[in-house]
């Protein structure tokens, strides 16, 4: 028996956060609405005294957007890439 459906291969997405430090006010919608758990919030400050969001799981990035999606102050750039 032949299936009519043709498997197709997902084409994987690595994802990276890149968080300008300068202008985050540390408000952690990011941080909450990242759904696999990337962002954390540093223990340091940034000039203005806030604790700032950084990539705490690097290679749980899917690429979502999401995190940049929610932040007021845009402060937030995702990259992807593709692999494999």
């Amino acid at each position: 028996m032949h299936s009519i459906f043709k498997k197709t291969k997902m084409a994987k997405i690595k994802g990276t956060v890149v968080v300008n430090v300068e202008r985050c006010k540390g408000c952690e919608l990011c941080v909450i609405a990242c759904p696999t758990n990337v962002l954390a919030m540093t223990k340091e400050v940034n000039k203005k005294g806030y604790h700032y969001a950084y990539m705490v799981d690097e290679d749980a990035c899917i690429g979502c957007a999401s995190c940049g999606l929610v932040c007021p102050d845009g402060c937030i750039t995702v990259y992807k890439a593709k692999i494999g």
